[in-house]
């Protein structure tokens, strides 16, 4: 497989731990250097054109302090951003926040919903489509994601394909039927490692959604070592479309 660039679209304050950390979880889940990631904050602007052609894919990944379901200024300008490179078909592939940004961008729908959030290793179905698609087809039906979040998409876009769902949350995967587009609720960069490192800098979200301590809480978590072949099979498919 040939070098590729990617371009890492963050959602992340100056001082957030978990800056350099995702970059590391994307690196180790495609099978690349870190230096093939170029990060890009979206917090103070959105990529223009020069910047989608110089890379080979976008990657979007979580949020520790924003949602994508709120209302502000940065948030208009970055979804209309993500619409362009669903318009100029960028292959991206966007986990949680991403996730939801897209789907929100392209004309779905996002809420706040404490009631349907998900935290740790959590089991999803395939759907049909899901079975059939190149990238979850080769997974084992169910499977174990790394989730954290409170919001939730509760309608796709219209050009979505909905790949995968939770018993408590049914979009959970899609894709779009008329872009190179992979968003996933749940989290293929992380694996049981870097989820309980990521929930240490965020430990509030283990005290309001899991209503545990951390120590009870890691000892559920599993190891997610297929979703993120998901990851390297997204990097494969771009390489074979250069």
């Amino acid at each position: 497989m040939p070098n590729l660039r990617f371009l890492l679209l963050q959602i992340r304050n100056s001082d957030d731990p978990i800056r350099e950390q995702e970059v590391g979880c994307f690196a180790r889940a495609i099978g690349c250097e870190t230096s093939d990631i170029t990060v890009f904050d979206l917090l103070a602007g959105v990529p223009r054109d020069r910047e989608l052609s110089e890379t080979d894919a976008i990657l979007i990944g979580g949020s520790g302090d924003y949602s994508a379901a709120g209302e502000s200024q940065w948030l208009d300008r970055t979804l209309a951003g993500l619409r362009h490179i669903y318009q100029v078909g960028k292959p991206t592939f966007a986990s949680c926040w991403g996730f939801q940004a897209f789907a929100r961008a392209c004309g779905g729908r996002c809420v706040h919903d404490p009631a349907h959030a998900e935290l740790g290793s959590i089991q999803l179905t395939l759907t049909d489509a899901g079975r059939e698609d190149p990238l979850f087809g080769e997974l084992k039906n169910p499977f174990i994601g790394q989730a954290g979040h409170e919001d939730c998409v509760v309608e796709l876009p219209d050009s979505a394909v909905l790949l995968a769902s939770s018993p408590l949350v049914a979009n959970q995967a899609f894709k779009f039927a008329d872009a190179p587009i992979y968003c996933t609720q749940f989290h293929p960069e992380l694996d049981r490692q870097s989820l309980l490192q990521r929930l240490k800098a965020y430990p509030r979200y283990v005290e309001r959604i899991a209503e545990t301590s951390y120590e009870k809480f890691a000892q559920r978590c599993q190891e997610a070592k297929e979703t993120s072949r998901l990851l390297q099979r997204f990097a494969e498919m771009v390489a074979r479309q250069k």
